[in-house]
Order: C-alpha cells, then structure tokens, then sequence
C-alpha cells in the first residue's frame, strides 16, 4: 500500500468517525444544571473541582466555594481564584481534619455551618457553579442528615451546576448525580516519605 493509498483510507475512517461523532452530539438536547461527585482514594478530587472552578469564571460566570473540612491552610488554589476573578465567593468553614479536632460536636457545628452557607449560595440566582469541597467526608462521618442534603440538593435552581469532592461518596448521592468520577490511586509519594509541597497538596 502507497502512501497516497494509506493516507486515503484513514481520512475516509476519520471521516466515517467524524460522521459518528456528529450524530452523536447532535442527539444530545437537553441543558440543565448538573450534579458532580468527585470520589475515590487517589489523588486530585479537589483539584479538578476548582479546575471547573476556573473554567465558569473564564465564561464570566459567577462560582461559589464551601470547604466543609479544610480551612486551617491557606491554598494556592483559593489565592489564584481570587486575584482572578471579583465573580467568586469563597468560603473555607472547617476546622481541619477530623483527627485534628478530635471534637465531633465542633465539627457537627462547622459542617452545620457550612451547609448554611451552602443553601445560602444555591438560592443565588446568577451562581453558575457551586463547589462543596470535602462534603463526602462530613456525610461520611454524619455530621449532616443525609437526607437533608439531598432534598436541598434537589431543590436547587435547574441551571446551577453542584461539584461534591471527597472520598467514600455514599451510594445516595452517587444515585443522585449526573456524573461521577471515582479517582484511582495507582501510585502516591507519600508512601516514599515525600510530604505535603506547596503547589501540590495546598
């Protein structure tokens, strides 16, 4: 086979794909708000929440954050955002991790708190997306009604985009979602005694 030959049977490939694909989007209608779940032992979770983070506000799109159990460090990631854009709301209402407060009605009260001003920014009208980091883990440990949750969850505005990041998701919420990524843990530096670096961790 020629080069002209072999150059001809992948352009009518990618075409017989393109025509695939094209159908496939097109068949695509409906445009709501959707709900996300970023879960699973590996790395990056909340990493790719405040990715879609920067994403909204590259549209000029208003975003909102609640940190449920982060709040003791201050992150590059919140630093960024915020020299970025005056479309962000960013609130950091945890106490650090659980086996640091070693308190659970204060972290009762904080995750309380935080879901307060959760429904808060769920009721504005122009959030284009809501960013609940580490709310898996104040559900896993049952400092918030599971139940309640998920009926604020359902009575959020049609258009507004919700991200949940955190491990071990309960299989409620994972029903409830649109979309849910698991991420993987193949390989982590901490088990080489690396610890947590500026720009990677925080």
């Amino acid at each position: 086979m020629t080069e002209d030959d072999e150059a001809a049977r992948h352009r009518a490939k990618m075409e017989k794909r393109k025509a695939v694909q094209d159908a496939e989007v097109a068949s695509k209608t409906v445009e709501k708000g959707l709900l996300i779940v970023h879960t699973g032992p590996g790395k990056g979770k909340s990493t790719a929440a405040f990715g879609l983070a920067l994403r909204m506000l590259g549209h000029g799109r208003r975003v909102g954050v609640v940190q449920f159990i982060k709040g003791a460090w201050s992150t590059g990631e919140r630093g960024a955002l915020e020299r970025l854009s005056d479309q962000l709301e960013w609130h950091s209402m945890g106490e650090g991790f659980t086996w640091e407060t070693q308190d659970r009605a204060r972290d009762i009260a904080a995750a309380t708190r935080a879901w307060a001003k959760a429904v808060e920014l769920m009721a504005q009208p122009d959030l284009a997306l809501l960013v609940l980091d580490e709310l898996n883990i104040a559900l896993r440990y049952d400092y918030l009604p599971l139940a309640d949750v998920l009926r604020d969850l359902a009575a959020r505005p049609a258009g507004l985009h919700v991200v949940v990041t955190g491990r071990n998701a309960k299989p409620e919420l994972i029903a409830a979602a649109d979309l849910v990524t698991e991420f993987a843990l193949v390989k982590h530096h901490f088990a080489a005694g690396v610890k947590a670096q500026e720009g990677i961790e925080f």
